[in-house]
């Protein structure tokens, strides 16, 4: 594909992960316009080629592709809704955080305006896209994926996960909820050791060491859900579950918070109520399951 032949496409929201997006598409030699409710967070990108558009409506017009870098669904919804008339033809690809319902909802909506929905989840944070690193969920129609996944390969490898507009979301959301919790025992951590007065430039080591070591444990263990069968032979519940005991234990006496730990306890004395204790710790998969 030559510098000729880039499709042209419309980003709007220009906060850190918006104008990475512009200026990937930039550099890949796509024509960019882009729109942001505050004016001024275009110039950066405007600087680097970007026509900067007076309306949403404008924005709209000059791009079938059109790739949105929003809050959450309602910024869209606020947005979008006072240019309906110019989305028509249009696919939304919206790499905007939300809920599955909401991205749902949002097709249905677009839909009756003439326009389709491709959802998007980014996973990795804005210094890195448009790098081998960058990957990013998609889900709905195929076709539209299929049409410019091209260019959508500019931000980041494009993971298709199916035609369903909640699938992107739930898989984004499920990366996080590793993600956002590893963070927070990280530093519950740092501060049990704080306690004792150990800095936390000396546990970091420690703490790299174990993140680096949390695959392993991760093997075969999906198989061991998919088939409810979950072997004692390694570490049982009960095992588990006394650690877990401690560690709250631990939090308590250092006078820091537990509502962390104790909710990883949590999981494990429900597991061991309902008959697991002698099964190894993926059988907490059937209280997660089941509230």
């Amino acid at each position: 594909m030559t510098d000729t032949d880039r499709e042209p496409v419309t980003v709007i929201g220009l906060g850190p992960m918006g104008r990475a997006m512009a200026v990937a598409l930039l550099d890949a030699g796509h024509p960019v316009t882009v729109w942001n409710r505050t004016p001024s967070r275009a110039t950066p990108v405007v600087d680097k080629g970007a026509v900067h558009a007076a309306t949403v409506a404008d924005a709209l017009a000059a791009s079938e592709l059109v790739i949105l870098s929003l809050t959450d669904y309602q910024a869209m919804d606020d947005i979008l809704s006072t240019a309906t008339d110019a989305l028509a033809g249009k696919l939304i690809v919206n790499l905007s955080s939300d809920t599955p319902q909401r991205t749902t909802e949002a097709a249905t909506w677009l839909a009756r305006h003439g326009a389709r929905l491709l959802v998007g989840g980014v996973m990795v944070s804005a210094e890195l896209i448009g790098t081998e690193q960058s990957y990013v969920f998609y889900s709905g129609p195929r076709d539209s994926f299929d049409a410019h996944v091209r260019t959508l390969d500019v931000i980041g490898r494009p993971d298709y996960r199916g035609e369903d507009h909640a699938l992107a979301q739930l898989y984004y959301q499920a990366q996080l909820d590793i993600f956002l919790t590893s963070l927070a025992a990280y530093l519950h951590a740092t501060a049990l050791l704080g306690s004792a007065g150990v800095p936390a430039t000396t546990f970091a080591p420690y703490a790299t060491e174990m993140f680096d070591m949390m695959s392993y444990f991760l093997d075969g263990i999906a198989a061991q859900l998919e088939a409810g069968e979950y072997p004692g032979d390694g570490a049982t519940v009960t095992t588990m579950g006394a650690t877990a005991d401690h560690i709250v234990g631990a939090s308590d006496a250092a006078g820091i918070d537990t509502t962390l730990p104790r909710a990883v306890q949590s999981y494990y004395h429900r597991a061991i109520a309902a008959g697991h204790d002698k099964d190894g710790w993926p059988s907490l998969y059937t209280v997660i399951t089941q509230r």
